[in-house]
């Protein structure tokens, strides 16, 4: 049965800089959490806080119902594994796998029983003779994590560990951490920056910023209904369209009117908006849209709440199944994803159609979803 994870009030200061800043999070066992955000906002410490490499300032880690603060890191039964391989170059791949038993004299059949189990499983079975040297980047990962998977621990936790690998691999690895995970029910706790494999891997995500988890929960929650700014910026490739604007009201309806936009342009509101911002009217807010609801007019099936406008092509960005398109509304810059053969070429007028149902309104001050 894999541990559960909770965090309580959790502060870590390093001199008179704080970069953990009361952070509460609980981790339900089994479950595969996700910690990202952009470099220097806390995750990495985080996981070293949970781990016991670092110190708590303040606050409490639980791990089960076991409170770990003092504990250390080789007494939480945990695993690490790090962006760096960590494999000692000597060794090799069987060596490095059974080093951490023979330390902790674990009986010679079952080291070589786990160590038959987990090779297999990640497929190095056939390397074992080999040392690090030897071995590309990927299957020195695969080993890395063979070595923490030997431990059975109940807790496993990785940091960055795809992030020296080239994108191919990183997209296969990731399916194979997905498989582990599925196979082995156990508790794991991620760091990345990279918000693509926050949404493929995690059962809930943590997205951090400035030492604060500014949002917790599912991949499709958090891409779908962002709390703040920041979120719906981070989360999504290409991110969100922000378009700066107020509330208007024309013919009794409360329309979105973009500053810079020519007078004409103003977006109607769907109800179930307008109606809960009727009391914001003249409010300096933003417009989110993200660039799956901006596309070509005429090629989606008809829908409530759609708005036609046209604008001029500024740059075109093919990515082989979607084509992005850039142009502009006032001073800002937005994109649509148009399927390839709707795109036109740069400099071109281009009707665009927008599904404001999924449109999401911000305060423009607080950056908080409304």
């Amino acid at each position: 049965m894999a541990s559960g994870i909770r965090l309580s009030k959790l502060r870590k200061t390093f001199g008179s800089t704080e970069v953990i800043k009361g952070v509460d999070l609980t981790i339900e066992p089994g479950e595969f959490v996700v910690l990202v955000g952009p470099s220097g906002c806390g995750k990495s410490t985080l996981l070293n806080l949970i781990a016991g490499l670092e110190t708590v300032t303040s606050g409490e880690v639980r791990i089960g119902e076991a409170l770990v603060n003092d504990t250390p890191p080789r007494d939480r039964d945990i695993a690490m594994v790090f962006q760096s391989y960590a494999l000692y170059p000597t060794k090799t791949v069987h060596e490095n796998i059974t080093f951490g038993m023979q330390t902790r004299r674990i009986p010679h059949e079952a080291q070589q029983a786990a160590l038959k189990e987990f090779s297999k499983l990640l497929q190095i079975d056939h390397l074992l003779a080999r040392k690090p040297g030897q071995l590309s980047g990927g299957q020195r990962q695969r080993v890395a994590m063979g070595r923490a998977l030997v431990r059975k621990p109940e807790v496993f936790l990785f940091d960055e560990p795809l992030s020296n690998l080239d994108a191919k691999l990183r997209i296969s690895m990731r399916t194979e951490i997905k498989k582990l995970h599925q196979r082995l029910g156990k508790t794991v706790v991620y760091v990345t920056h990279d918000q693509i494999e926050a949404m493929t891997l995690a059962s809930r995500i943590a997205v951090m910023d400035n030492g604060h988890i500014r949002q917790f929960g599912p991949p499709g929650e958090i891409y779908e209904h962002p709390v703040d700014l920041f979120v719906a910026g981070f989360m999504g490739s290409p991110p969100m369209n922000m378009l700066p604007g107020r509330l208007r009201r024309r013919d009794g309806s409360l329309v979105f009117e973009p500053h810079g936009a020519e007078a004409e342009l103003h977006f109607p509101l769907p109800s179930e908006i307008s109606d809960r911002l009727d009391a914001r009217e003249g409010a300096e807010l933003v417009l989110g849209m993200r660039p799956e609801a901006i596309f070509a007019a005429g090629t989606e099936l008809p829908g409530p709440n759609r708005f036609v406008f046209e604008k001029t092509v500024e740059v075109v960005e093919p990515t082989g199944p979607d084509t992005m398109i850039v142009f502009s509304i006032g001073e800002t810059e937005l994109i649509a994803r148009v399927r390839p053969e709707d795109a036109r070429e740069a400099g071109t007028r281009f009707r665009f159609e927008v599904d404001l149902s999924k449109a999401k309104i911000f305060d423009a001050k607080s950056g908080q979803s409304l």
